[in-house]
């Protein structure tokens, strides 16, 4: 009757062998379907010179424009006209290329100096003065 007892509790183990081994089976079934869906995908191509010319051209365009809104007087102007300059930068950022492109232009088209006839203004009231004051004698020769 032990022989029958010990039998039957080593058929109970094997079942349950083999019903654990079955599990595991069927949850690593079951992940690796599930992961299936998350899985990435990435192409790889050659860019063109053109399109690396742009693509250089759009990063120095936004440098430009960057190191223009970095300036304190810029940011101090942006302030004053309640505007953050980080809000203004991360606009910059997501300016498409002809955007980027116009804004630069704009950028370019300041004078330095200020107004280029003010200057001359400035220059020839100073040698005004100083011929009045008799310091030079400039427009005697002339």
């Amino acid at each position: 009757m032990q022989d029958s007892n010990t039998a039957t509790g080593q058929r109970r183990g094997f079942i349950r062998r083999v019903g654990f081994g079955r599990q595991c089976v069927l949850q690593l079934a079951i992940f690796a379907f599930t992961s299936l869906g998350f899985a990435q995908v990435s192409q790889a191509g050659m860019i063109s010179s053109a399109d690396a010319r742009q693509i250089e051209q759009h990063a120095s365009r936004s440098a430009t424009i960057e190191a223009f809104l970095s300036r304190s007087d810029v940011a101090a102007e942006l302030t004053r006209f309640g505007v953050s300059p980080e809000v203004v930068l991360a606009r910059v950022d997501s300016l498409s290329d002809a955007e980027v492109a116009a804004l630069q232009g704009r950028i370019d088209e300041q004078t330095a100096g200020g107004d280029a006839l003010a200057v001359i203004g400035v220059v020839f009231l100073v040698l005004l003065i100083l011929e009045v004051v008799g310091v030079t004698d400039i427009f005697k020769s002339i």
